[in-house]
């Protein structure tokens, strides 16, 4: 049976189809937005797993077909995912897994493939409707039916799956994803827009998101499969006693008492370790002995919950001592590598960042390549998380997905305050390494890639800081945390990281693990966050209020001309020629675009100058009255050609070389001499006459001679040859 649904959000209308394509998969759903189709899949291993986690894998891949274009490369097809294939997964993955039961222990699999890509249309909001669709038509339990909308703002009016020309004029572009009863995933960037503004879209959007899941339980009750029971095995209330009572308060003094991450960690591995070893001696005669011993460290396991958590309800306290809204304390040194553009070490409590900053020409742009489009970026943000940064051992292999999703956040953050290519036409890269974790590395990267920024010379519009929120919901108690430790993220309720200025929030990425979350709570978590941000701000001002006024002595100089459009081959030369000599004699970079924007660039102010010089003599034509020094490029018996500027050389005759007679021209000059001369007259058909001897001292007592002007136009004779390029028809031969 084909089952199709539709509904409309916004201005376009979402298609969800099962029974059609992929019937073997366990749930299976064709969504559409527009031009923009794909096929969705959720499948489940029958088989279960002695798992601790929840073993589930999302996968989104785009068909380069879906845009009409064939892959690049030697092979021609689809290779490892790009940066924006990680975040669809991602986005996707972050809704799902807390919708999961804990006990689910079979490998469980979401695939989205894009097979039609509309350039209005983005196709990650549609894989995740599709896949949200799949997980409920599919065997796999799961607690909630999800639904997900991308919101922005034009002109103070929120608008739903806006289009791609709208978004350009956007001031946010939000992608949220939710239950019925609350916001589980929100992703996106802002132009510094304030936290009520932001309360409001979120609001908005889940009433949308609303709809969608409402659509979705229609599809379910028609075409639905019956989910899987899962059997709980109740805890052994004898084990559960016996662990409580040999913890005692150990783990509690432990944790609580310890100074930094490193002393816990070792104090919970302590207590832990005696238990369990006291335990398998007990219980080393007993037959379900490995059972036994499961379930003691998955009591243990909620006994850190329960420390972690406990501490702030009852006395207000966290496991590092801080009060519920205090960010931990913030050293920062800035100018902190010697021959980097610009760096910082950025340290918040045992989070530690450094950042640098590479300036580059327009060359060193990266081309970004989407289903349907393709741009230049000028602004790269590269995140790095070794794993020394966590006192582990690994290989070093290429980002991860949490590297890239961390970076993205990052850059999404920055990019808000950039200056515009007119005002600072850099290539701009930062590269964060973390070099110490404890919770919210990404935010620590927002926060020294600002201070970075501004100490290479970036006249970046406002300093941009970062904090990573938490919650922990007791009863009907909600506790907000401000700067989270890696703890606190990994049993508390919420990870809501927020980015922007003093003005408003340029970034944001939240994931809830609860079942719903109070309007009034999500209202509270980004007044705290301003706050925190704020703090952050202050402490980063106190550093480096403003930008530095000078580049690093090390990063290159750029300058920018336009010229006309048809002077560009008078650039470039014939082959490159022109071009390539300027480069050669100056060392500087320079790049031409089709619209005769030119950008010079070079370390040497010198060598830049001097470029700058030569470019602008090619494409500015000549007049009489100006001076040049230029390179005598060919001899005859009447004068000597003087190439003044690249592919233009003019006639200096040989009563122009000096003040008295001269009998040989060879007797002043030969090839390759420097010689400064001015242009004294431009004829009718564009040669240059130049003069040597005007600029040199008049003899005291010199009387001009008479001359013969037809003589002289006869000595010049048919050799006189052309000036300017495009004129080698009348140029004389050159020997080679």
């Amino acid at each position: 049976m084909i089952l199709r649904k539709e509904i409309t959000i916004g201005q376009g209308t979402l298609v969800l189809e099962t029974g059609r394509v992929a019937r073997q998969a366990d749930g299976a759903v064709l969504a559409s937005l527009g031009d923009s189709v794909v096929l969705n899949t959720a499948c489940m291993d029958p088989q279960p797993r002695e798992v601790d986690f929840i073993p589930l894998t999302v996968d989104y891949r785009e068909r380069k077909s879906a845009g009409g274009k064939i892959p690049g490369g030697f092979f021609k097809r689809e290779g490892r995912p790009s940066t924006s294939e990680i975040l669809v997964c991602r986005m996707i993955d972050r809704s799902i897994r807390p919708m999961l039961p804990n006990l689910l222990n079979r490998e469980t699999q979401i695939v989205g493939t894009a097979f039609s890509a509309d350039p209005d249309h983005s196709t990650d909001v549609v894989a995740m409707n599709g896949a949200f669709a799949a997980l409920a038509l599919s065997s796999v339990p799961h607690d909630h039916i999800l639904g997900a909308v991308r919101v922005g703002r034009i002109d103070g009016e929120l608008v739903f799956n806006p289009s791609t020309a709208e978004l350009e004029k956007s001031q946010m572009n939000i992608v949220v994803s939710g239950s019925s009863g609350a916001l589980v995933m929100v992703e996106g960037e802002a132009k510094e827009v304030p936290e009520e503004v932001l309360t409001e879209a979120l609001e908005a959007a889940h009433a949308e998101i609303r709809k969608i899941i409402a659509l979705i339980k229609e599809m379910v009750a028609e075409a639905g499969k019956p989910k899987l029971v899962l059997e709980e095995t109740a805890l052994d209330a004898e084990i559960v006693t016996l662990v409580r009572d040999m913890v005692g308060d150990k783990l509690f003094r432990g944790m609580t008492g310890a100074a930094d991450k490193l002393a816990r960690k070792a104090a919970i591995k302590e207590v832990k370790d005696g238990v369990l070893a006291e335990l398998e001696d007990q219980w080393i005669n007993f037959e379900d002995r490995t059972r036994r011993i499961i379930q003691a460290k998955r009591i243990f396991r909620e006994l850190e919950r329960e420390v972690v958590r406990g501490r702030v309800v009852t006395e207000g306290l966290r496991v590092d001592g801080r009060k519920p809204d205090q960010v931990r304390p913030i050293t920062i040194e800035t100018s902190f590598l010697p021959r980097t553009h610009g760096s910082t070490l950025f340290t918040r409590g045992e989070t530690q960042a450094m950042v640098t900053i590479t300036l580059g020409t327009v060359s060193d742009e990266q081309k970004i390549e989407t289903l349907t489009d393709e741009y230049w970026s000028r602004f790269l943000l590269h995140y790095n998380f070794p794993p020394y940064s966590v006192g582990e051992v690994r290989f070093l292999r290429g980002p991860g997905r949490r590297e890239i999703g961390h970076g993205m956040l990052a850059e999404r953050a920055l990019t808000a305050v950039l200056p515009n290519k007119d005002d600072f036409p850099y290539t701009i890269r930062v590269v964060s390494d973390i070099t110490e974790s404890n919770g919210s590395s990404s935010m620590a990267t927002v926060c020294g890639g600002s201070l970075a920024l501004m100490d290479a010379g970036v006249p970046i519009k406002a300093a941009v800081a970062g904090v990573a929120m938490g919650l922990i919901k007791q009863g009907d108690e909600y506790i907000v945390l401000t700067d989270i430790l890696g703890d606190e993220d990994h049993v508390g309720d919420m990870d809501f990281k927020v980015a922007g200025t003093r003005t408003g929030v340029t970034a944001l990425q939240m994931d809830i693990k609860l079942d719903g979350l109070p309007t009034g709570v999500l209202k509270r978590a980004l007044e705290q966050a301003r706050s925190g941000r704020v703090h952050i701000l202050d402490r980063m001002d106190e550093v480096l209020p403003v930008h530095r006024a000078e580049l690093s002595p090390y990063a290159p100089r750029i300058q920018t001309l336009d010229i006309p459009t048809d002077k560009i081959r008078d650039l470039i030369g014939p082959g490159g020629k022109i071009i390539r000599g300027i480069i050669e004699q100056t060392g500087v970079s320079i790049d031409v675009e089709d619209d005769g924007h030119v950008t010079v660039a070079s370390a040497d102010l010198d060598a830049l100058e001097r470029a700058m010089k030569i470019i602008r003599g090619i494409v500015t034509d000549p007049e009489p009255g100006q001076v040049y020094t230029g390179k005598v490029v060919r001899l005859m018996n009447f004068g000597a050609f003087v190439e003044i500027l690249p592919g233009k050389d003019g006639l200096v005759h040989i009563s122009e070389l000096e003040w008295g007679r001269v009998g040989k021209v060879e007797d002043v000059c030969k090839v390759g001499d420097e010689m400064t001369v001015k242009v004294t007259e431009i004829d009718s058909q564009g040669r240059l006459n130049l003069s040597r001897r005007l600029l040199l001292e008049k003899p005291e007592g010199y009387e001009e001679r008479r001359r013969d002007d037809e003589k002289r136009d006869s000595d010049r004779g048919s050799d006189r040859g052309g000036s300017g390029r495009g004129r080698s028809d009348r140029r004389p031969r050159r020997d080679r």
